[in-house]
């Protein structure tokens, strides 16, 4: 199978070792790479976005252009929140989303792949080492899900089917902002008892805004969700979780992204999230004080003392 990985950092890289590993032809191209687009996706039976969200819409509108395989998968493993779409009436976008509706609006008569997302709790530095791993792929059509789960499954990277992909979606991006809440909490040493509270409690508000959007909420609860959040909130290796540990020890955020390797995309989700939440009445108030702390309207004692403090309500 020819596989066109989109994007060469540290996931993207480590996608193209998994699938090379496969026996597959594997092309990765990079916006900073000397190699074309159009030729890089040519006769690709599956195309591997793996770009920052921030970069999403850039790259659709060049790859709308290339000539397509007539039944290619497009996969997204972008995690985060599209910040130009969203109202009082309409929805933020997902990044699969933001695919559809551009190849929807392309030139009549050209090949609209069928969309896949894939995602789960995979620091890709574990990987690269050979630590074992499990994802999740998810799409509208079982068929779609299998040809990439097949494409991707091996004896040290489990891939999973998954018929829910906004539950799939949603829990790779939302788990980013729990996480640097989760960071900030190691920062102030706060404990095992304060990060479980925080861990617990940020997986109900992934929950309600998941269930919201029309997410399963069992999904919510598997490797793309719990699983997700898990990792992220417990490795140092996680980009989001470095920027909650960075503020808490009293760095400007400018400060953190600076010595920062790629993007920490909870930042950007954070923002999307609140916005959503307070048009729709949405309670998230972990989410909210990370919001406040990347805005540096609140300290990160301040923030744990405004959770502390709310009122008392039942657990469900």
């Amino acid at each position: 199978m020819k596989i066109a990985i989109v994007g060469a950092g540290a996931w993207g890289s480590t996608l193209a070792e998994l699938a090379r590993e496969n026996g597959h032809q594997v092309d990765l191209w990079s916006r900073r790479g000397s190699a074309e687009l159009s030729t890089v996706v040519e006769r690709a039976e599956i195309i591997l976005s793996a770009i920052a969200m921030k970069g999403v819409r850039s790259v659709m509108t060049q790859l709308k252009g290339c000539d397509l395989a007539s039944e290619v998968i497009l996969v997204t493993a972008t995690k985060g929140l599209d910040p130009d779409s969203g109202n009082d009436v309409d929805l933020p976008m997902l990044p699969s989303q933001v695919w559809r509706t551009g190849f929807a609006s392309g030139a009549v008569g050209k090949p609209h792949p069928a969309i896949a997302i894939l995602s789960g709790p995979n620091l890709s530095k574990e990987i690269r080492r050979g630590l074992p791993a499990a994802s999740v792929v998810a799409s509208e059509t079982l068929e779609t899900a299998e040809r990439v789960q097949a494409a991707f499954s091996s004896h040290r990277f489990r891939v999973y089917t998954n018929l829910d992909p906004v539950g799939v979606e949603l829990g790779g991006a939302l788990k980013n902002v729990i996480a640097i809440a989760v960071g900030t909490c190691d920062g102030l040493r706060l404990g095992d008892n304060a990060k479980a509270a925080l861990i617990t409690r940020g997986l109900a508000e992934m929950i309600r805004i998941g269930t919201y959007w029309g997410a399963n909420a069992a999904t919510l609860y598997g490797l793309s969700g719990l699983g997700d959040l898990l990792a992220t909130c417990n490795s140092p290796l996680s980009r989001n979780y470095q920027v909650g540990y960075g503020l808490a020890q009293n760095k400007s955020l400018s400060q953190v992204l600076e010595a920062l390797e790629g993007t920490a995309e909870g930042i950007n989700t954070a923002k999307v999230l609140i916005k959503l939440a307070q048009q729709q009445n949405i309670s998230v108030p972990i989410s909210y004080q990370v919001y406040r702390l990347l805005e540096g309207e609140i300290t990160p004692q301040a923030a744990v003392e405004e959770l502390m403090q709310r009122h008392s309500k039942p657990e469900v």
